[in-house]
């Protein structure tokens, strides 16, 4: 594994430091995004944990490492017509969700070294007691919050159909760890009132979980955050019915309108998924840019209402030439 590991970075590395790779990137903008930033690397480690998470330590080395090798801009310049038109290609940071670490640990680093970003909030959850159902979810059954906790929502899974499986008490933590997110991964069809009541049965210790207002204001006042909607309830556009995929959009528009000074005219697609039904939705309140989670390049063609976007995980933040290698395999044709 440590070799083809190794292998991956030194093709990531060959990638951007070859004509090849200078080629493909002229003219193009990179989106990428990220979720959270926890205190410490050793928690985003976790399998369960690293797809949405980075440590601190890995995301400010991802930042410079950015930064040695792109133009960090904001993502309505890399939207602009002829912005791509320059010698270094384009990157532009995006968080998802709207999580309260996107303050406390992501700000101060993109601070320091002055790279601009874009959240997408989820707007039933800033200034609120909601709670996002991963994250209540899998650390209660993690162990987090204690056995007690843990053992209450076995029970209650167990009851609703929903039984953990063997794995989950495996004494290996990677494997335990990996079994976990194979597990939430599989609720995310349920239908949101019932992981809504999933977040019921956690212990309230971790709340809150979101940013608020004030946290929101005072980042967009500094000019390096700008924020979008990503949702009100977070519930997946394409399973709603007309009305209600109506209100989802409206609601998290109107309270972007009321929250911010300057809401980016950028929708963000809750898990990614969309269709045409959708994104005419989205464009009929007055969107012209949607963010998705395919793989690929920007530049400047294609489908605006459904732009794509390269995933940060913590393994990728530690290896940024890793990165450097999933850019290149979404740059092919």
């Amino acid at each position: 594994m440590a070799i083809k590991q190794l292998i991956k970075r030194t093709s990531g590395w060959l990638y951007l430091n070859s004509s090849v790779g200078r080629n493909q990137l002229h003219g193009a903008g990179v989106i990428l995004m990220l979720h959270r930033v926890l205190a410490n690397d050793r928690a985003a480690n976790l399998p369960h944990r690293n797809e949405l998470c980075v440590g601190p330590q890995a995301f400010e080395h991802l930042l410079m490492w950015l930064r040695k090798h792109f133009d960090c801009v904001p993502l309505m310049e890399l939207l602009q017509p002829n912005a791509l038109r320059t010698e270094r290609p384009q990157v532009a940071l995006t968080f998802d969700d709207g999580w309260r670490d996107n303050a406390v640990h992501a700000y101060p680093l993109l601070q320091k070294h002055q790279v601009p970003a874009s959240v997408f909030l989820s707007t039933d959850f800033i200034g609120s007691r909601q709670r996002f159902w991963w994250e209540s979810v899998g650390e209660t059954l993690w162990g987090s919050h204690g056995d007690k906790a843990r053992m209450h929502l076995i029970e209650y899974l167990r009851i609703t159909g929903h039984p953990l499986p063997v794995l989950l008490d495996d004494i290996d933590v990677d494997r335990r760890s990996l079994a976990l997110l194979h597990y939430l991964q599989g609720l995310k069809s349920l239908d949101p009132q019932e992981l809504e009541r999933l977040t019921d049965e956690c212990p309230p210790e971790s709340l809150p979980q979101a940013l608020d207002w004030h946290q929101v204001r005072a980042m967009e006042a500094s000019g390096l955050v700008r924020f979008g909607p990503h949702g009100a309830s977070h519930a997946i556009l394409t399973g709603l019915d007309d009305v209600r995929l109506h209100e989802e959009i409206s609601r998290s528009r109107d309270a972007l309108h009321n929250g911010c000074n300057r809401p980016l005219p950028v929708y963000c697609y809750p898990n990614g998924d969309n269709d045409q039904r959708v994104r005419e939705q989205v464009a009929n309140h007055d969107y012209p840019f949607a963010l998705g989670t395919a793989t690929g390049l920007y530049r400047g063609a294609g489908d605006p209402l459904n732009l794509p976007r390269f995933g940060v995980s913590q393994r990728t933040a530690r290896n940024p030439e890793l990165l450097s290698l999933r850019i290149f395999r979404g740059a092919r044709p």
